[in-house]
């Protein structure tokens, strides 16, 4: 039996094809590794995100991710949920809060979901699974499992604004949070602690609708790192991760520049300095490779 249990939500995003399918292979690795076992909500739907706000509505909003609540509350109801997307976590754990402290759209929401027989009672904790990490394992154990230290590496840590704002993680500051920085130190890579955008927006789903305004800041976010000396960004974020790593070719395009920079999971990381393969990391998957972090995977 593993030691530490929980409802896993894992989201559209982390599913075969998509563009963080590479998250969550590398995730299932640092699980192994860590004794840690993720229970998937059976029949979990997606959690509204994006298009929730486009036209959707409050309500069904809301009862797209009560639903998984629910879900999770019946078939695991002693174990905190946990999402590896920050858009989901960020969706369900403000659904959670919404709901919790307003019994009359609770109510209206209870009534939508009885059409399913399912009630949400709102009894449940919502994680990021960097929390989990941090709070649950901590950083002397995540350390001592190092068996390929990352050395060479100069990482930006890009925390990105869904697992920052209005939430964040216990303890962190808003404006610099240091929990990406402290990861990284501890898997033996040197932190560039001075990146300047590390909670800047990636420009989300504008990516799609105004590509002009969403390269400029993803080009604010690239040029910073470079200028703090990174070889690489690590993100806990899906959306930053496919938005700062697939629009380079793109920006260079626009701006005449020469961006080359990988952009990789913070769960990578920790796969290959635990001494998992290149493989198990799911690096295949990133469309901008470090040839630096490879060359540690294969020792």
């Amino acid at each position: 039996m593993a030691k530490h249990e929980y409802s896993y939500y894992p989201g559209c995003s982390s599913q075969k094809g998509a563009s963080s399918s590479n998250l969550e292979k590398s995730v299932e690795t640092l699980c192994e590794e860590l004794d840690i076992k993720l229970n998937p909500i059976p029949d979990w739907n997606c959690c509204g995100a994006s298009i929730g706000y486009a036209g959707g509505g409050e309500l069904p909003r809301m009862t797209l991710s009560a639903r998984n609540l629910a879900l999770s509350e019946k078939h695991h109801p002693d174990q905190d949920v946990v999402a590896t997307c920050a858009a989901c976590w960020l969706n369900t754990r403000e659904v959670q809060e919404r709901l919790n402290h307003n019994p009359t759209l609770k109510a209206e929401t209870n009534i939508a979901l009885q059409s399913v027989k399912l009630e949400y009672k709102g009894n449940k904790k919502v994680r990021h699974m960097v929390e989990v990490l941090i709070e649950d394992i901590g950083y002397d154990v995540l350390g001592s499992k190092v068996k390929k230290p990352l050395e060479g590496l100069k990482i930006a840590g890009y925390v990105g604004c869904q697992t920052n704002r209005p939430f964040g993680i216990a303890g962190e500051s808003f404006e610099n949070p240091m929990y990406l920085d402290k990861m990284v130190e501890t898997l033996g890579a040197e932190a560039l602690t001075k990146y300047d955008k590390k909670v800047a927006c990636c420009s989300g789903a504008l990516m799609f609708s105004e590509p002009e305004k969403g390269q400029a800041l993803v080009k604010d976010i690239i040029e910073s790192a470079y200028d703090s000396g990174a070889n690489m960004i690590v993100t806990p974020c899906p959306l930053c991760q496919a938005n700062v790593e697939i629009y380079q070719d793109d920006i260079n395009a626009r701006y005449k520049t020469n961006f080359d920079m990988p952009v990789m999971y913070y769960s990578q990381l920790m796969d290959v300095a635990f001494g998992r393969s290149a493989l198990d990391a799911a690096l295949n998957g990133n469309i901008i490779q470090s040839k630096k972090l490879r060359e540690i995977a294969d020792k």
